[in-house]
């Protein structure tokens, strides 16, 4: 009894002290709380920062497909591994397992564990099968973030209409670089904490839009197809050929040699490569421009179809002297006959007839020396001095008659020529079909880029087209059931000191039926070794093509559609 008395008044006794020594502490922790609340800003961002990442979601790039639903470009996903240290128990275990499935350096892994950071990065790109793998080790320190990822399914079809998208998520050249905006959607920023159980509350990002192209796959394949088997055969250094419908100025077929796969393009040792030599690569056209420097006089009335001239063989405007391409003197020849044997004398003439207003009126109508504007990134607007220019010389008047001393892009002179196929009326090259966003369908414009000739003047020189091709090149471009109508050109390649003569550039426009137009084609090919002249060496491989466009088009022979004609049917409306 007297123990316990003696313990409670010791008790008694002290429990002032303890008193005060709790009041102590309380007041030293409020002090340090007050003095954390006050800590500057930016003190307490770091602070923030060591446990939180701020990160980027992009949204879905929308898909891009052909014109008859196959898909071109579409989105996959990879996987950014990173580690929170401090939540790992068992750190041999967990390198050895990581360093396993990410082939990393087990050692390294091993450090990067054991360090005082509370986020490492492991690895920033892996692939989806990867990523399941780390994810099926359920450890709970290790953070797995889903990367979009562009893919194209197709390979290298039409790498440089569609262009790539780069680690940035933003679309680079051709389609994927004019809609960077509407295929991107919305992305949106996100604080992400390096603790597993700190759950952030998503929210999606908008949806990017789908695009569909006027670009037929199958009329894709069989350009390029076409075109790698010609620069093989003729050993020429690059091509292009474009497939358009001269209608509606849709891209049927867009192709170039040499290509690349956007799904590594970065594997592209020259990244000139990435750029579109159809609507970039600029080159003297040669002899196919004569077409349009006959249409252009005939329209403003300076010559008429019955018109002739006397050919010398050679002729002398500004200072130079210009021969036909035979070096020959031809005599009395009308203007079919400067189309059909390509006469440069012939077009001279008619050019220096029309004088530079008329001329170079009539060109820039055709759209030369400006851009198209068709709806792809990277388009050049080509080479045309005019008087008052000072690269012009009055020399200028008579070479750019026969396509030399200009220079054009392969869609700018198929675009040109489509107006003589098109009844005088030039349509806007186009690419895209139709733009899907969400429930909301956006069809393509087709818009006219003017009428540089009279119907009439487009019917005439059709027919002489017609007539080159039955009578000019020895049935090479011809193809038996259908009137083609087509012209040709050799074209010289300059350099600083003067042109080459030991390489050129051969082309050949074409298109088919010539009274009713469905499709007109372009081929050109970059110093081929395989002859000298575009005759022997381009209009082949038109015919080639056109054997197998008629049946992948449905266009029948002349005669069955006529008869269909007759009857009140209608080709054209094919959905290809």
């Amino acid at each position: 009894m007297q123990s316990a008395l003696n313990q409670q008044e010791i008790f008694n006794r002290r429990l002032p002290f303890v008193i005060i020594g709790m009041i102590v502490v309380s007041a030293v922790l409020l002090l340090q709380l007050i003095s954390f609340q006050q800590l500057a800003p930016d003190v307490l961002n770091e602070l923030s920062t060591d446990y939180n990442r701020n990160i980027k979601l992009a949204a879905a790039r929308g898909t891009i497909y052909d014109r008859n639903g196959h898909r071109l470009a579409v989105n996959t996903l990879e996987y950014r591994i990173g580690i929170s240290p401090n939540l790992v128990s068992n750190p041999q275990r967990t390198a050895t397992q990581l360093a396993a499935i990410l082939n990393l350096d087990e050692l390294k892994v091993y450090e990067a564990i054991n360090s005082q950071r509370p986020w490492v990065l492991l690895a920033p790109r892996v692939s989806a099968d990867v990523g399941h793998r780390v994810e099926e080790l359920k450890l709970l320190a290790v953070t797995i973030d889903k990367l979009p990822r562009r893919s194209y399914p197709q390979g290298t079809l039409a790498s440089q209409v569609m262009g790539f998208v780069g680690g940035d998520l933003r679309g680079y050249y051709g389609v994927e670089g004019y809609y960077q905006s509407q295929l991107a959607g919305k992305p949106r920023d996100e604080v992400i904490s390096s603790i597993p159980f700190d759950l952030p509350s998503r929210q999606e990002p908008d949806r990017g839009s789908d695009i569909y192209l006027t670009i037929d796959r199958d009329l894709q394949y069989l350009a390029e197809s076409e075109l790698s088997l010609s620069v093989a055969e003729t050993g020429a250094k690059a091509g292009t050929i474009i497939i358009m419908h001269p209608r509606t100025g849709d891209v049927l077929a867009m192709a170039s040699w040499p290509a690349f796969d956007p799904n590594a393009y970065t594997d592209v040792a020259n990244p000139r490569e990435w750029s579109n030599p159809a609507i970039s690569g600029q080159y003297e056209p040669g002899s196919v421009i004569k077409v349009i420097t006959v249409a252009a006089a005939l329209d403003v009335g300076v010559i008429t179809p019955q018109w002739t001239y006397n050919d010398q063989g050679r002729i002398e405007v500004g200072g130079i002297g210009i021969e036909n391409w035979d070096r020959r003197a031809h005599g009395l020849v009308d203007t079919t006959g400067i189309l059909v044997q390509s006469l440069n004398v012939g077009a001279v003439t008619v050019s220096t007839m029309m004088g530079p207003s008329l001329f170079y009126g009539k060109m820039a109508q055709f759209g030369f020396g400006r851009l198209t504007g068709i709806n792809l990134e990277g388009e050049a607007a080509g080479t045309l001095y005019v008087p008052g220019d000072p690269d012009y010389s009055d020399s200028n008047l008579a070479t750019n008659s026969f396509g030399q001393g200009m220079a054009a892009t392969p869609l700018q002179v198929i675009t040109a020529v489509s107006a003589i196929a098109n009844d005088g009326l030039m349509m806007q090259p186009n690419i895209v079909q139709k733009i899907v966003d969400g429930d909301q369908v956006i069809p393509a414009q087709r818009v006219p880029l003017g009428r540089p000739i009279s119907a009439e003047t487009a019917r005439l020189v059709r027919d002489m087209m017609v007539a080159v091709v039955r009578d000019g090149l020895d049935d090479a471009a011809s193809l038996p059931g259908y009137t083609v109508a087509g012209k040709t050109g050799t074209s010289e390649i300059p350099t600083p000191v003067g042109y080459r003569r030991d390489a050129w550039i051969m082309s050949f426009v074409g298109f088919l039926p010539a009274d009713d137009p469905q499709v007109i084609v372009l081929i050109k090919l970059d110093e081929p070794k395989s002859g000298r002249w575009a005759s022997q060496v381009v209009a082949p491989i038109f015919r080639r093509m056109a054997e197998r466009m008629v049946v992948l088009m449905e266009i029948p022979p002349d005669d069955v559609r006529r008869a269909l004609q007759a009857q009140g049917g209608r080709i054209g409306s094919m959905n290809r």
